[in-house]
């Protein structure tokens, strides 16, 4: 507990005993000698040491022009109370208010610590390497391309490439995965994993500002701030509800009399017990609660969640469009063919391999991986890409065309087209036709084992999306039995798809697109779920997605949205509970049929019981 809960606490413990001892002498007929004013003082002592904050809060709130908020309404029905002569309803009406304040303070505390605990991933220090040797270094103080030492347990500080040592680094923290990863030199590293067991010397490939951990510190910091559609509109709700109720108290408490000619004093009391029932504090505090419950939920199992509102799409997702490499498939492509139309293989690939010589895309790599030679740069002039089929390149001065087919039909080479499975290359210099390299994937470890547990959870439509060949495409989908393949795409067509789906959605009904986060930007920004998968330290993933898979695990998804719809199912549990209950003791309230300890029970009991079922997700 922090300072002020337990001063708080101790306030709670001070007040109760006075005001359990009140009341046993009232009852015992012994304050009964005494004026009313008397009582009154009596009665005040426990009451303003455990609600002294509560009125002046509502003063400076009413000083502000912020007039109708709970502390507002609890000031003015145990005030009145008291101007009615029920001093220990009043007084214990404010001390039970504070008992749920205090438990909503606990439980808030309690969330957010989880994920701080979950999310314990800032490195303290860095072993930089100067001169005069190590030298433990401020993280943020470490410049781009220094070299790093991570000793055996330590945190991985900065992002960078292994230079020496090999070592087992554990990403649970960012991940959820319990099965370590292997580092050796030019294996990249993320900050806030931590070192196994062996020694590691890195080279900084980021700044302290722009590295993995605290990006994904600052977007957990920053969840809060994207509310769902449902906390809008309790805030919105609560807006008119406090003012609605408050008019209604003051007029159960005048009208009556005045018409019917009764008793003020009973009226008054009816007017007070409105007004404590009617404060919303079970829907203001565990609204709020389950979803960020349920973004610490996610965020243990490795999934980052930007907002409750991405939390809240993510449990109404009915259609899930795939892109194919890197998502559903390994994304390693390897070279597994070589069809020379003229000349060798050998001469094929070499071509190729320059042609493809600053390419960052995974088929280029995979041609110079098979090239396995170093590529004369100097013997390529200029390169252009050309996005979704492939590059027209100057290599030894002739003019290479290197990728689909459509790129070499509409630059005039006659071709015909492969019936190979796998990615198909075409390659031509000069306008002739030289031949095709053929470059396979393989489907991702648990894709199938993923797509099925989709369909249990509730997913509709499954649709992917590729740039690759019909035929490859299709095999893939088949695999993974897909309702939909569109195949032989340029990025803006996956955009065009995307409206077209979402258009055919129903209301209440959402969108996802899962993608690496490297190149899908855009289909990313444009559904109403952005899901980026495999992408752990991926920068494009991280401001692109509205989720973030953090490893490449494509069975965490349907893990992500059984906690998304978990989340909502006891938001939703939360408002129904605290709409009825309050509904049913206003109307008893006001017909003079529920006490005082009733009211309490409306407001604070209900409060609690929300608070305890928001708390779930921390248990998730």
């Amino acid at each position: 507990m922090t300072k002020k809960q337990k001063w708080t606490l101790c306030r709670i413990l001070v007040s109760a005993l006075l005001l359990i001892a009140l009341i046993v002498l009232d009852h015992a007929g012994t304050l009964a000698p005494l004026h009313r004013l008397a009582r009154l003082g009596l009665y005040l002592v426990p009451y303003l040491i455990i609600g002294w904050d509560i009125l002046r809060e509502a003063a400076e709130h009413v000083l502000h022009g912020q007039v109708f908020d709970e502390n507002f309404l609890m000031a003015v029905a145990t005030l009145a109370a008291f101007g009615i002569g029920e001093y220990p309803e009043a007084a214990s009406v404010m001390l039970l208010y504070q008992v749920g304040e205090l438990f909503q303070s606990v439980a808030v505390g309690r969330s957010r610590k989880s994920i701080a605990d979950m999310m314990d991933i800032v490195p303290e220090y860095a072993n930089l390497e100067t001169p005069e040797g190590l030298a433990e270094t401020d993280p943020d103080e470490v410049p781009v391309g220094a070299v790093i030492v991570v000793k055996p347990g330590e945190r991985i500080p900065l992002d960078g490439v292994v230079l020496e040592g090999e070592s087992l680094i554990d990403t649970a923290a960012l991940t959820g995965e319990s099965v370590p990863r292997t580092a050796k030199p030019g294996s990249e590293l993320i900050s806030g994993c931590v070192n196994g067991g062996g020694t590691l010397r890195v080279r900084t490939t980021k700044a302290y500002a722009d590295a993995t951990v605290t990006r994904i510190l600052e977007l957990v910091e920053n969840a809060s701030s994207r509310k769902a559609k449902t906390e809008n509109f309790i805030t919105r709700f609560a807006r008119w509800y406090t003012p609605i109720v408050t008019l209604g108290a003051v007029l159960l408490a005048v009208l009556p009399p005045l018409l019917l000619d009764r008793d003020w004093g009973e009226w008054i009391r009816r007017a007070c017990i409105f007004l404590v029932v009617s404060c919303p504090c079970a829907l203001v505090i565990s609204v709020p609660l389950g979803f960020f419950g349920g973004i610490g939920a996610a965020s243990r199992k490795g999934i980052l969640v930007k907002g409750s509102n991405y939390l809240e799409s993510l449990a109404r997702l009915s259609t899930l469009v795939f892109d194919k490499t890197g998502t559903v498939t390994k994304g390693e492509f390897k070279v597994r063919a070589i069809l020379p139309a003229v000349g060798s293989a050998e001469e094929l690939l070499e071509l190729a391999a320059h042609a493809e010589a600053f390419s960052n895309h995974p088929i280029a790599a995979s041609i110079r991986e098979a090239w396995d030679r170093p590529v004369g740069t100097g013997r390529v002039g200029s390169v252009e890409e050309s996005a979704g089929q492939g590059v027209i390149a100057q290599v030894d001065g002739k003019e290479v065309l290197l990728g689909s087919l459509r790129l070499l039909r509409e630059h005039g080479v006659p071709c015909r087209e492969s019936d190979r499975e796998g990615t198909l290359v075409y390659c031509a210099a000069d306008g002739q036709y030289l031949g095709l390299i053929v470059i396979a994937d393989g489907l991702k470890e648990g894709a199938e084992e993923a797509v099925a547990a989709l369909r249990t959870a509730g997913i509709q439509k499954t649709v992917m999306l590729t740039g690759d060949r019909r035929q490859s495409a299709e095999a893939f989908g088949k695999a993974l039995g897909l309702d939909e393949i569109h195949a032989e795409l340029l990025p803006q067509d996956k955009v065009a798809i995307v409206e077209q789906l979402l258009r055919k959605q129903r209301g209440g009904e959402t969108l996802g697109f899962v993608g690496d986060g490297l190149n899908d930007a855009p289909v990313l920004g444009r559904a109403d779920v952005g899901i980026a998968m495999g992408s752990l330290g991926s920068d494009a993933a991280i401001e692109a997605a509205d989720v973030v898979i953090m490893d490449d695990d494509l069975r965490k998804l349907p893990a992500g949205i059984s906690v998304a719809r978990k989340t909502l199912r006891i938001v939703k549990q939360n408002i129904a509970f605290a709409l009825a209950v309050k509904f049913a003791i206003l109307v008893l309230g006001a017909l003079g049929l529920a006490s005082m300890w009733l009211a309490v029970f409306g407001d604070v009991g209900v409060s609690i019981i929300a608070i305890l079922n928001s708390m779930r997700m921390l248990r998730e």
